[in-house]
């Protein structure tokens, strides 16, 4: 299942925007309105014979700012939510989106976090919690998520092979609390320890449309009747970006290994490895053309429920993936397997005023062991798509993308951020 967080008010200059995502197959989005993230009034000139009263009026100005003058100052940038699909139904809720700065030192790369709550029409329930977090003089990073989720899914089972035929419409109920605790050793080079809990509730089939439960058929008992995962272990960051939200240069190395087992409180033991490499470069001279690149590995060993296999086509944000959008174009989890590697990049083009577009590609595959990757069964990603920057101070974008892919999906994806 993907979400749809629709844009808002676009017309206006600096209108907020739901954060949001499309299921390939949704019906339509509802799109709403709201009020600008600057209500700062233009000083008008007086109407000629006007009295003096209105004069006043007209030459005042609002002081009431979401996104203040002083770059030090904290912004928060609230957005309402709606979107239709056809696994939800209609559902509405809200967003907070804050950006901030700790100390006076402008060399600090600004922190930001992301609170997003909805409930649907068909008793469908998100509730997500993410952040990176600078401390001042960049001593040490934070970056995690609590998120709750009780949604609805398309499994379409394990590996690289899988048939659309075979879909089956399952439903659970998903804690995630995923936290990253590191301190900075020279500049930009952070090392420390991760954790990361899953607890999956009771894995069932749609009572009005199970599709083909071939798939659900297959989990075993176990994984049907929930699971909690639990791992730690070290984690090791670079962190060279100019920007995190909207990067123009730079490069980013995140690779950890979490260990799940029982003196965790996991019911499963594995290990997880994960690589995710980013580099950015601008082009011609400036920065008006971005070239984005990045490679993401997740490997295991040992014995790997469903849920936590490697997936293919993640969209759904958070901290499994460091937020990135990965092979937009397949659906959530569409291909799934132990082993998960993909490859994707962007041109990212300047426009005109505030608006900039984006055409980007992708590569990737899934396996049970990495000797099983074969060139010939690639599945291939793609699309174009548009920016708009709500706060040019902060490089916070709105991003709306259109992506085709293996599998037989295609969607469409609201956002607040780059993909990656």
């Amino acid at each position: 299942m993907r979400f749809l967080y629709p844009l808002l008010a676009l017309g206006a200059l600096a209108a907020p925007a739901a954060l949001a995502q499309s299921a390939p197959d949704s019906a339509a989005a509802l799109v709403a309105s709201a009020a600008p993230l600057s209500t700062t009034a233009a000083t008008e000139a007086p109407a000629e014979g006007a009295p003096v009263g209105l004069n006043r009026a007209l030459s005042a100005k609002s002081s009431f700012k979401l996104i203040p003058d002083d770059p030090d100052k904290p912004i928060f940038l609230p957005v309402p939510i709606a979107f239709y699909q056809q696994e939800t139904g209609f559902a509405v809720g809200a967003a907070i989106l804050p950006v901030w700065r700790f100390g006076q030192d402008t060399t600090v790369r600004k922190s930001n976090a992301r609170l997003i709550a909805w409930f649907s029409q068909e008793k469908q329930t998100t509730v997500q919690l993410t952040h990176t977090i600078f401390t001042k003089g960049e001593k040490f990073f934070f970056q995690g998520e609590l998120s709750y989720y009780d949604l609805a899914f398309n499994y379409y089972g394990i590996g690289n092979d899988t048939r659309k035929s075979n879909e089956a419409h399952i439903q659970y109920p998903l804690w995630v609390f995923d936290e990253k605790v590191l301190t900075k050793v020279v500049p930009n080079l952070f090392v420390g320890v991760r954790y990361r809990l899953t607890n999956l509730g009771n894995v069932e089939l749609n009572d009005e449309d199970q599709g083909n439960p071939a798939p659900y058929n297959l989990l075993s008992s176990k994984e049907r009747n929930g699971y909690l995962t639990s791992g730690v272990g070290p984690a090791l960051l670079y962190d060279g970006r100019d920007n995190v939200l909207a990067t123009y240069r730079g490069n980013f190395v995140d690779a950890h290994i979490l260990f799940n087992g029982g003196a965790l409180g996991s019911d499963y033991t594995f290990t997880r490895y994960m690589v995710d490499a980013r580099h950015f470069n601008p082009l011609f001279g400036s920065n008006n053309t971005i070239l984005a690149l990045q490679f993401l590995g997740q490997y295991h060993t040992g014995s790997v429920p469903f849920r936590e296999l490697g997936g293919m086509g993640a969209t759904l944000g958070g901290s499994l993936y460091n937020n990135a959008y990965l092979m937009r174009g397949i659906y959530e989890a569409r291909f799934r397997d132990r082993q998960f590697s993909t490859f994707q990049g962007e041109i990212r083009q300047k426009l005109f005023w505030r608006f900039d577009g984006v055409v980007f590609g992708a590569v990737g595959q899934v396996a049970p062991r990495l000797g099983d990757y074969k060139l010939d069964e690639m599945k291939y990603a793609g699309g174009v798509g548009a920016r708009f920057r709500l706060n040019r101070r902060d490089r916070v974008n709105v991003r709306l993308d259109y992506g085709v892919g293996s599998g037989g999906n295609s969607g469409i994806i609201f956002a607040v951020g780059e993909a990656f």
